[in-house]
């Protein structure tokens, strides 16, 4: 069986998860500790980078991150998740990127206030990762609309990265102003592989 180094709360890692149920593939999930700065030893052998997700193939090969996991999980399944090269794919690979793009600037966000100290946090630093994630929320419900019933690496990823500010950002209240977009969380999120990959709070 394959191995993923996990940690519960990452998006990341949420992402290959959701994955890995819609399309029936078991992996036996590894304990991790990754940090930005006290960083787990025990995955930097295997990546380098010291990040989740990794994925250990049966051979041993290493891979990461969330986005070559994904796809190499699609392929292995028969290509269920990526669409075939055309509009299909450019629009999933874009929506995937611009979920992702919320979530590396919410960890940026969260990364300010509770790894950097205090006196050298800052204001303007802030502001920029959270307009970057308004932003996006923005163009997210602009494109709600055309989700429908959709299960793709743009949909799943926009899922994670939804649920993921519910679980880290819950006073952004998103709904709030992004009826399409709240509407069809609250549908995709009743998912099975949503459902049970969700963070304790």
């Amino acid at each position: 069986m394959m191995k993923l180094f996990h940690s519960a709360a990452s998006p990341f890692v949420r992402k290959v998860t959701v994955c890995a149920a819609e399309l029936g593939i078991a992996l036996e999930r590894l304990p991790s500790a990754p940090h930005p700065v006290n960083r787990d030893k025990t995955i930097i052998p295997l990546n380098p980078l010291g990040k989740v997700p990794t994925l250990i193939l049966d051979d041993g090969t290493a891979l990461f991150d969330s986005r070559v996991i994904c796809e190499y999980l699609d392929a292995q399944a028969g290509a269920r998740l990526f669409p075939a090269p055309g509009p299909a794919r450019w629009r999933a690979l874009t929506e995937q990127s611009l979920g992702d793009g919320i979530l590396d600037a919410g960890i940026l966000l969260r990364y300010e206030g509770v790894v950097r100290p205090a006196e050298k946090q800052s204001e303007e630093w802030r502001a920029g990762q959270m307009d970057k994630i308004l932003c996006g929320l923005a163009e997210l419900e602009t494109r709600a609309a055309g989700f429908g019933e959709r299960v793709d690496i743009g949909t799943i990823t926009i899922g994670c990265t939804l649920g993921w500010l519910d679980f880290r950002f819950g006073e952004i209240g998103w709904r709030s102003g992004r009826p399409q977009l709240a509407a069809w969380f609250e549908r995709f999120a009743q998912r099975p592989s949503m459902a049970g990959s969700q963070p304790a709070a």
